[in-house]
């Protein structure tokens, strides 16, 4: 039994980290209004007839031949619209407004809706302001606002404003990897030094330590205002503390407290010198700890009550871990009273350090362990009794437990087992609640995770749209010149000569722009098929976050493999970044296994030179699964690109692997295959590109040393135009 409870009591502390994710009705003793609306596909405008109509309050209809519903709901009820063939929609009432729902069937790749009110068109800033104001209280209707301001967006700058909003939205409800991706979006748009502070704490937040290290370090400090740059010093210094290098975080917190001293930053200087305590007390450096204490104590409370009540917690939790409990114990008493005092001005969640119960579980506890029972089974009780008038059962399940612990310690073994059996009951409640909360929270975050990819599929139909508005002008201009090529050829024989002599040739690309997309379309399979034997060996170990992480980078260089597989050539720039990102994956799968160097000249005039897509990515593949991954030792993976003269520069793959005979002798006779095919592809391509663009591209594969594992040394070689 014993062993029972302390496993649950595991999986209680576990589920402690997560939040919970209320949602209030308002208004609920309104009248009923008739709500009047309508259901319509997106694109024909076309009615929907037969969709479910419902009311979370129990109200039920469906809509007629028409697409048009009338229902019975109060301000606040949540109206869900279900059809086989669209995704559910979900819409809370606010009004007695006509609703039009316009949806997209389920056949299409992303499905969609959107609610209009038939209402004037609103402008982007009233579209910005809406989403600021529902940030703290209705995650998803302030990202819905965000969506719609995007697609009122006419400028980069406002592209920039509204995924910021989105970061600081997702960071507010504590979906930092979604804050990261859309802070970088928006310094895509527009540079702004704010959002680039914001990018390096969401970093932070997600635990990405070393990239918020590398993004504070790359802000250029003269561009911003003192408070920023103290703020900076301060995110340094948070982030070094988290992986524990101490005497970094307090260079760091120091530069800040001078900066904050200088431009008297009050706030600031508290903060600060409350921090550099902190630390110092992780060091066990216990005085310079408590000389840092006494200074930040004295300055909170020249601020606000409630800033001066935290810095006593935060001073009496370290004499707590000091072991002076009759100064820990002073230093609470006074906090309760303080926050007495708060507690008529505003309330506490109890998710905060402040609240009653816990200082009285607290003082409790340092109460027990001198020994003194009759005092701690006081203060124990006070802090059951509070937590459970504000319904905190963690609180009450470890004061519950103490206080048992105290009666038994105390010879009074029959409350000890009579309390002993309320706290098991108090965490038979918890688990209840916890459960629901995980579930609660779960779809809170795919409701999330949903809203962000309809806004990026969006994106991606913008893009397309504009894609193929160019394409429909660029095939009507040659369409007219075929046309006025066939009625001049009537009249003039010669024309008509040249004309055919260039649909020869026109011929002849076509035919060979066919068989570039045909090997294209065999290498990206193979491609996918090894990225993704990566994804599933992380699956399959149950390491789900780290799959995820590896799915955000897997997808963000297929997205890139897609935009580029159409092209014959792609800037050079743009094959070093996926080959960065490729290469990263790998590197991620084995790190066991070698170490990588991607090093260009800088020289190099990047821009002046293209490649083929894809070109290079199957020779790393080939190093790193055929020669690296066999190799006893760690080895070495290097890309080299050196401008051999003026029109040329060379790109050398060198890897210290097993080497292609021994790889050779290793493969089984389907990889045999698979590799002389893929291999194949690549000289067929190079071949078809050289004759159609005059041998721009050549490429050598040879033996990289003599040593035992002799390795392999591919060198490109590029011609520029």
């Amino acid at each position: 039994m014993k062993s029972i409870f302390r496993h649950m009591l595991l999986f209680l502390f576990l589920l402690n980290s997560g939040y919970s994710v209320a949602q209030v009705l308002n208004d609920r003793n309104s009248l009923p209004m008739e709500i009047k609306g309508v259901v319509l596909e997106s694109d024909t405008r076309e009615p929907i007839r037969g969709v479910n109509v419902e009311v979370t309050a129990g109200a039920y209809t469906t809509t007629d031949m028409h697409g048009k519903f009338t229902i019975k709901a109060r301000k606040g009820d949540e109206l869900i619209i279900r059809h086989k063939d669209f995704e559910t929609v979900y819409h809370t009432i606010q009004s007695n407004d006509k609703i039009e729902v316009r949806v997209e069937s389920n056949d299409v790749e992303d499905s969609n809706y959107k609610f209009s009110k038939r209402k004037p068109k609103v402008t982007f800033n009233v579209l910005i302001d809406s989403a600021k104001a529902y940030l703290k209280t209705d995650a998803k209707s302030s990202i819905q606002f965000v969506a719609d301001a995007l697609s009122e967006s006419n400028s980069k700058r406002e592209n920039a404003t509204a995924y910021g909003l989105l970061g600081d939205i997702y960071v507010h409800w504590k979906q930092y990897d979604l804050a990261v991706s859309n802070y970088r979006i928006s310094l895509q748009n527009k540079e702004e030094n704010e959002v680039k502070l914001k990018l390096a704490n969401a970093y932070k937040l997600n635990k990405n330590y070393q990239e918020s290290l590398e993004t504070y370090n790359r802000i250029n400090k003269k561009e911003l205002s003192n408070w920023q740059v103290v703020g900076l010093y301060e995110g340094i210094g948070d982030v070094q503390q988290a992986i524990q290098n101490y005497d970094e975080s307090i260079g760091a917190y120091n530069q800040g407290l001078q900066l904050a001293q200088n431009h008297l930053i009050t706030p600031k200087i508290t903060d600060l010198n409350s921090k550099i305590a902190q630390v110092y007390s992780q060091k066990g450096e216990l005085n310079e700890a408590q000389n840092y204490f006494d200074k930040s104590m004295q300055l909170a409370n020249t601020q606000s009550k409630r800033r001066a009540v935290e810095e006593k917690v935060k001073v009496a939790d370290f004499q707590r871990e000091a072991s002076d409990f009759p100064s820990e114990i002073e230093l609470r008493k006074q906090a309760l009273e303080d926050i007495s005092e708060i507690e008529q001005e505003s309330e506490i969640d109890n998710e905060s350090p402040l609240t009653p119960q816990k200082q009285n579980y607290k003082i409790g506890d340092a109460y027990a362990r001198q020994n003194d029972y009759g005092n701690a089974i006081t203060y124990l009780e006070k802090s059951i009794e509070e937590a459970d008038t504000k319904e905190d059962l963690i609180v009450k399940k470890d004061a519950t437990r103490k206080l048992s612990e105290v009666y038994r310690s105390a010879g009074d073994f029959n409350k000890a087992l009579s309390t002993y059996q309320d706290y098991v009951d108090v965490v038979d409640k918890l688990y209840r609640k916890k459960e629901m909360e995980i579930s609660q929270a779960a779809k809170f975050s795919a409701d999330l995770v949903a809203k962000q990819n309809r806004i990026n599929s969006l994106e991606s139909d913008r893009e397309l749209s504009e894609s193929k508005y160019l394409l429909t002008t660029e095939q009507s201009k040659r369409q007219k010149i075929i046309i006025y090529s066939l009625i001049g050829g009537v009249f003039l024989l010669l024309l008509t000569a040249v004309l055919m002599f260039k649909y020869i040739k026109q011929q002849r690309l076509a035919n060979n722009l066919l068989a570039l997309k045909s090997l294209r379309s065999q290498m990206n399979p193979h491609f996918i098929f090894n990225a993704l034997n990566s994804v599933n060996s992380f699956i399959a170990s149950s390491d789900e976050r780290t799959a995820n992480k590896y799915l955000t980078d897997f997808s963000k260089l297929m997205r890139a493999v897609l935009e580029n597989s159409e092209e014959d050539f792609i800037p050079l720039e743009k094959e070093i970044e996926l080959l960065q990102l490729y290469t990263k994956l790998e590197h991620f799968r084995f790190q066991d296994k070698f170490d990588y160097a991607i090093n260009v000249d800088e020289k190099i005039a990047i821009a002046d030179f293209v490649i083929p897509p894809m070109l290079l990515q199957p020779y790393i593949e080939n190093a790193v699964w055929h020669g690296l991954r066999y190799k006893k030792e760690k080895g070495q993976l290097n890309i080299d690109i050196v401008q051999a003269n003026e029109d040329e520069i060379k790109i050398t793959i060198t890897d210290d692997g097993i080497g292609r005979k021994k790889s050779k002798a290793l493969k089984t006779q389907n990889q045999k295959k698979q590799n002389s095919k893929g291999m194949g592809n690549i000289k067929k391509r190079v071949a078809i590109l050289n004759e159609m663009y005059k041998d721009k591209v050549d490429v050598f594969v040879d033996d990289f040393q003599d040593e035992e594992d002799t390795g392999t040394k591919v060198i490109v070689t590029l011609k520029k135009d």
